[in-house]
């Protein structure tokens, strides 16, 4: 297996991408900066798997955001945070 891009603690940010298709990365997160909570396998791309097409796997993570550094009116407390499952290919060290 190859190694693995992140590891939990690392700082990503995400893919500011906005291709047409089918796309699992909200947008609401593409852009922002998070950090790695955990590694939760490798799986079949479900972007390309959508078009019935062959796809590789990818390592999927579980990545923490501050919620108020995703919506500029967030008016909950500073330390509320939203976790979200992405794929490899969407985030990028931050």
């Amino acid at each position: 297996m190859v190694p693995l891009q992140f590891d939990p603690g690392d700082q990503v940010v995400v893919r500011g991408d906005f291709p047409i298709g089918h796309f699992r990365t909200p947008v609401y997160v593409r852009g922002c900066r998070g950090v790695v909570v955990r590694y939760l396998g490798h799986f079949e791309n479900p972007e390309t798997l959508a078009y019935c097409l062959q796809t590789n796997l990818f390592a999927l993570f579980k990545v923490r955001f501050r919620q108020q550094d995703l919506w500029d009116e967030y008016t909950g407390s500073a330390v509320d945070t939203i976790d979200l499952d992405l794929y490899e290919n969407w985030l990028e060290r931050g």
